[in-house]
């Protein structure tokens, strides 16, 4: 029998480990035969551990599987039992989307490469190679993919200009630096599908004439760290990685570095100071990272989720990728959605789904039964959208025209117990804590705005104005998004939620 149980660090906290072993112990105590396969996940994590048994119809899922379970599950023959779910491609989570991306996370051996090929991995690379730069470029801008870090900025137009600098040396640096709240979708292609984030960086480096690429991981993601380590050393020994891509004479290889995890190293130039063992500040730009990055050389520094979209686009073509999504937001985006939900966990879909379906029918509105009071999309960084708004769709002009931002497309969702007074002034406080001090507007501003939230708390509804005044400072003059991202949460806070901002008309009743 074969028998998948995620190795997904998400799965791992709810037991899958334990479960892995209960399975081999009682398989053995049976005298059964067994293949256990560790698998990425497959997104839905209120069933983890996800365990799956493969039969000739197909996989068949049961979840949440805990140790205890085990027993009884090879007693039942693994058929009928209350946690079996049916086969797992016809579960409606899946169903629902439209997998590019994470087309083979949570279905194949992350670190098999013989699985990885057979699922359509390197196609992609192989017709890269037969392409010239300029043509590797043009197929990219075609695809329409913009950055999925949370700027969008079109990633095709950022690998030509790096494509185009004249320099001795460049490089391809991955953001793996994940360290929004409730977003989690590098970390689970990085464990469970680890090959498209290499084959995205070479093809990367193949259109640019960067040679060198690095992974910049934070030390928070020690199973992510393990397996990107290990896929690369994998891809160098196969001949995927070195001074001759599959024997194409192109040379391109890769390293992992790992971060000590400040916020603000997801912010592009803070990370290549990291990187080079400086401080991890932010530096001022121009000049720009593609003209004058790492080492000073031509850079481009791409989200993980924008190169492990890469090989898809050229296995099926630009025109293929191009055809999902809505107006200038094309391809399918990876939701991440978390809070007080029913159903949280990973959800790709075209962009373009508004956002009261995905809060309402694909995670079933909120565990606690209560009304849904607010969700914060885009992270610690993002606005609070009300039900007014939740025909907004998930794109990046919408999002941007509603005053908020699709940002690393995190979605956390609040009940009607949430004080959004107490939110907006987390949101300074998070930004005072993780600010690296570079500029005042930030430095200075996060602790001066959770004073001011402090002093309307305390019914001074006359420093609201103030506050307002010190959001668009905030927004206009810091270096970087960290403080100039901050004033969205606590502007749409005090915009929707003018009630919460208001504690003694409260206190008097």
């Amino acid at each position: 029998m074969k028998i998948y149980v995620p190795r997904d660090a998400a799965a791992k906290a709810l037991g899958a480990d334990e479960v892995a072993a209960a399975i081999e112990a009682e398989a053995a105590r049976r005298g059964l035969p067994l293949t256990l396969v560790r698998n990425g996940s497959r997104g839905m994590v209120w069933l983890e551990p996800l365990v799956e048994l493969q039969t000739g119809a197909g996989r068949v899922a049961f979840g949440p599987v805990t140790a205890a379970d085990v027993p009884s599950l090879f007693e039942a023959d693994w058929k009928r039992h209350p946690l079996a779910l049916g086969l797992t491609e016809e579960l409606p989570w899946l169903m629902m989307q439209t997998r590019l991306t994470f087309a083979r996370c949570g279905i194949t051996d992350p670190l098999c490469l013989e699985e990885y090929e057979a699922h359509g991995g390197f196609e992609g690379l192989h017709r890269a190679i037969a392409m010239s730069r300029a043509e590797i470029l043009q197929e990219v801008i075609d695809s329409g993919l913009r950055g999925r870090g949370g700027a969008g900025f079109p990633t095709g137009i950022k690998w030509k200009t790096v494509s185009e600098a004249e320099a001795s040396q460049k490089y391809i640096v991955c953001n793996a630096d994940e360290g929004d709240s409730g977003t989690f979708a590098d970390r689970m292609i990085m464990e469970g599908d680890p090959f498209t984030l290499i084959e995205g960086m070479t093809i990367a480096g193949l259109a640019t004439g960067a040679t060198r690429g690095y992974v910049y991981m934070r030390s928070e993601y020690p199973d992510a760290v393990e397996v990107m380590v290990e896929a690369v050393r994998i891809a160098r020994a196969h001949g995927l990685l070195g001074p001759s891509v599959m024997g194409s004479g192109r040379a391109f290889d890769m390293e992992i570095r790992v971060g000590a995890g400040a916020y603000v190293c997801g912010e592009e130039t803070s990370l290549l100071n990291s990187l080079e063992g400086k401080r991890g500040v932010v530096r001022a730009k121009p000049p720009l990272p593609a003209l004058e990055g790492f080492l000073g050389k031509p850079t481009v520094v791409n989200n993980v989720i924008s190169l492990a979209s890469i090989p898809v686009i050229f296995q099926k073509g630009a025109a293929y990728y191009r055809d999902f999504g809505l107006g200038r937001s094309r391809g399918t985006i990876p939701l991440q959605i978390a809070g007080n939900v029913k159903r949280g966990g990973l959800f790709e879909i075209a962009f373009g789904m508004s956002l009261g379906q995905i809060v309402d029918d694909i995670a079933g509105g909120t565990a606690s039964g209560r009304p849904v009071k607010a969700v914060q999309v885009g992270g610690p960084l993002g606005a609070y959208f009300p039900r007014a708004l939740f025909d907004t769709p998930f794109c990046y002009e919408e999002f941007a025209g509603a005053e908020g931002l699709v940002g690393h497309a995190g979605i956390v969702v609040f009940d009607d117990t949430a004080d959004m007074l107490k939110q907006a002034r987390f949101a300074m406080e998070f930004c005072a804590i993780e600010s690296c001090g570079k500029c005042t507007p930030c430095r200075i501003g996060a602790v001066r705005g959770m004073e001011t939230v402090d002093r309307i708390a305390r019914g001074d509804t006359a420093a609201i104005p103030l506050l307002t005044d010190l959001c668009a400072t905030m927004k206009s003059g810091s270096l970087c998004a960290l403080g100039g991202f901050t004033p969205y949460p606590v502007m749409s806070a005090l915009t929707h939620f003018p009630d919460d901002f208001a504690p003694m008309k409260e206190a008097a009743e």
